[in-house]
């Protein structure tokens, strides 16, 4: 039986979208000695932030230099280093930007104090401009404005 000439091209889009696939795939395999080295290694490379990418963790990421990074990682966990010397090699070679949380040292006290400070400023901003708001005087009214107001105050009692 010979299928239409639709059925065909459709068939040949699926297997070669299907082979495709697994070409765009890459999967770090990891081995440990036991599931606590593994949590390690989890924890680690979410800590750590890829120099490349900025805003994502080694863990997630896909640049190539993550994906050293994460061998690196796993090789001083194998190689018996406790975290904190993996995060101060690491703080050594691309510097404190490498970890979500850099050290509060002169060089990173803009990173841990600017928030604050920003916030103090704006609180201070809006004081100062509520306590100028509160000083203006009211607007005084015209000799007609007030005879104005006064006769809509009236009419008003009157209809209620």
């Amino acid at each position: 039986m010979k299928l239409p000439f639709r059925y065909h091209s459709d068939l040949w889009l699926l297997v070669w979208l299907l082979l495709a696939t697994p070409v765009f795939a890459t999967i770090d395999a990891y081995e440990f000695q036991n599931p606590a080295q593994e949590q390690r290694f989890r924890a680690l490379t979410a800590e750590l932030r890829c120099p490349k990418c900025q805003n994502q963790n080694i863990a997630d990421s896909n640049a190539p230099l993550s994906q050293d990074l994460r061998q690196r990682v796993y090789e001083m966990i194998q190689a018996g280093r406790s975290d904190q010397e993996i995060k101060e090699f690491m703080i050594t070679r691309y510097g404190d930007f490498i970890t979500y949380r850099p050290p509060f040292k002169p060089a990173t006290w803009i990173l841990w104090l600017g928030p604050v400070a920003f916030l103090f400023l704006a609180a201070l901003g809006v004081g100062l401009w509520l306590r100028q708001r509160g000083r203006q005087a009211a607007p005084e009214l015209s000799d007609a404005e007030r005879r104005r107001l006064t006769e809509l105050l009236t009419s008003r009692e009157d209809r209620l």
